[in-house]
């Protein structure tokens, strides 16, 4: 009944944009923390974005912080990733989460819901 489903990645060039989506059943966003979270081959999880309560307290990562712009659409049950000026860093699986509250708004283990993740490949 509780589901995340990201979408919106694809193959964009470097200094391309993309709009990741995170659409939210079972539960309203906005009474919760909803971050963004990747994960590249080979390596751990890492945080990129997150919004507290209503869309509130936006916290990024220092690595996309002025490229990337997290934002919450209560009447659509959705959080978006806006994300411009794309590095091939960026290249990962992006994935949503939501937790009720958090310690550090960073973490994975403080997320109680996770997407299915989508694909974001930047690339020449």
């Amino acid at each position: 009944q509780v589901q995340l489903v990201e979408s919106g990645g694809g193959l964009v060039q470097p200094g391309g944009s993309l709009r990741l989506s995170c659409v939210a059943s079972g539960f309203t966003l906005d009474t919760y923390v909803i971050a963004w979270f990747r994960q590249a081959p080979g390596k751990e999880r890492e945080f990129v974005a997150a919004a507290g309560w209503s869309g509130r307290n936006l916290y990024y990562a220092d690595s996309v912080k002025g490229r990337f712009t997290i934002s919450t659409d209560n009447a659509k049950n959705t959080v978006y990733l806006q994300m411009n000026s794309l590095k091939p860093e960026d290249t990962a699986v992006y994935y949503c989460a939501a937790a009720r509250t958090t310690r550090t708004m960073t973490a994975v283990d403080e997320y109680d819901y996770w997407g299915q993740g989508t694909q974001v490949t930047v690339s020449s």
